[in-house]
């Protein structure tokens, strides 16, 4: 699934393929934005972990699962 994190002052907004469920995501953030915890963090479909300060959070957007399309198209 694609996550964008938008942070504050920043000009980019961050883009990852995470392999976490979308509830496993949700539950993260609500944490994160519920102050349970001060690092929002998340993993990517390689492994590296994606740690962003709660209180620079602007907003999380979530994407639908990701289908990885197998086979060769005709020209």
């Amino acid at each position: 699934m694609e996550v964008k994190i938008g942070v504050q002052h920043a000009p980019r907004e961050i883009v990852l393929e995470s392999g976490q469920s979308v509830e496993d995501v949700e539950r993260l953030v609500s944490d994160a934005l519920a102050g349970k915890t001060q690092l929002l963090t998340l993993e990517d479909e390689k492994g590296r972990k994606v740690m962003v300060p709660t209180d620079k959070l602007a907003y999380v957007e979530l994407g639908a699962p990701t289908v990885r399309k197998v086979g060769f198209g005709a020209l």
